[in-house]
């Protein structure tokens, strides 16, 4: 399992000094065209739930703030705090439960600056007639999963949450790509997949049955999802570019809050196989977690008091050491969106 997240770790940052080589310009330099070079590392892959990266290149948002911006397609939480503490990446996006379990193990030299979803998207999912309707249901059961995946990293706390021995589910190690099928084909009985990733189980499933959800953020509120990373250098000593990246970004973020389909639409002009209508769906499901009916604070909001609950939480499940972590360890409040 380390050996593949090594290879796949690997590969990113290859894919990234390409990009680099190819333009000619090192990390952070001018382009050609005089604007700030940056990288920026999507989640994980290219989902319709990636879009609003895509819309904010494609309505000019990074440029307007000083960016020529370069994505690339992420793989995982793990990987992107990797990626990003070790300089091929400029900001990437990822879990924030698991940024923070991730910190409370490795000092890695990466903060948040704000979040994309206040609710988690974490959950493990399955079809109806494989007998997981709750999650008691999940005690003997196979999952499959990518290795240091934010639903497999945040197992354990989902478990005692739920009051289930969380050694009692095996995790099957399985490409992302290859989940839905897999699933479809009654090889496992559940997948770890973020609450987006329906249609794409739908998709996959000739049969047509209904997929069963398990929430991670059902029995823990509390929890965020997605969170913008970067170096924790970058924040300290270039402040106003964080600020101005991370405006441009969530500006993509509201527009595809607003007009989902028409944002699967830019998707798809830059990643060619985009399904419109996974993509569309997709984003639909995600503007309740980006924001909730209940939701007052501005974009990408960050409560620190709601932080300290999470490290306690992360605390009480045995996830990370007591006293491991605190909020200035794992978010920069001076650069969180304010009212």
């Amino acid at each position: 399992m380390r050996l593949r997240r090594s290879v796949i770790a690997l590969m990113a940052v290859l894919g990234l000094a390409l990009v680099s080589a190819c333009n000619g310009d090192d990390k952070g330099g001018q382009a050609d065209n005089g604007l700030q070079k940056v990288n920026y590392l999507t989640s994980f892959n290219t989902f319709g739930r990636e879009a609003y990266a895509y819309v904010a290149l494609d309505k000019g948002y990074f440029k307007d703030a000083g960016f020529d911006v370069k994505i690339t397609p992420g793989t995982g939480t793990v990987d992107v705090m990797k990626l990003v503490a070790g300089g091929q990446a400029d900001y990437g996006i990822g879990d924030f439960t698991a940024v923070v379990i991730t910190l409370g193990k490795q000092k890695l030299p990466v903060t948040t600056v704000g979040m994309i979803h206040q609710r988690s998207l974490a959950a493990i999912m399955s079809l109806k007639g494989y007998g997981i309707e709750k999650p008691q249901d999940l005690v003997g059961k196979t999952i499959a999963d990518q290795p240091g995946s934010t639903n497999t990293v945040m197992f354990p706390v989902y478990a005692k949450a739920v009051h289930i021995d969380p050694k009692s589910v095996t995790f099957l190690p399985s490409p992302p790509p290859a989940l839905p099928k897999l699933l479809a084909s009654g090889k496992v009985k559940g997948i770890g997949q973020f609450v987006v990733g329906k249609p794409l189980i739908q998709k996959a499933d000739p049969s047509h049955r209904e997929p069963v959800t398990l929430a991670y953020g059902d029995v823990l509120p509390q929890l965020y999802g997605n969170a913008i990373i970067t170096r924790s250098d970058l924040a300290k000593d270039h402040p106003d570019q964080v600020k101005k990246f991370t405006g441009a970004l969530l500006k993509g973020l509201q527009d595809t809050v607003n007009d989902p389909a028409g944002s699967a639409a830019i998707l798809k002009k830059y990643v060619p196989d985009t399904d419109l209508a996974v993509a569309t769906s997709e984003l639909e499901i995600m503007k309740k977690y980006t924001k909730p009916d209940d939701f007052k604070g501005p974009l990408g909001d960050v409560d620190v008091e709601r932080v300290k609950t999470i490290i306690s939480l992360l605390e009480q499940s045995t996830a990370i050491q007591k006293g491991a972590v605190t909020p200035d360890d794992v978010v920069t409040m001076s650069l969180a969106p304010k009212s």
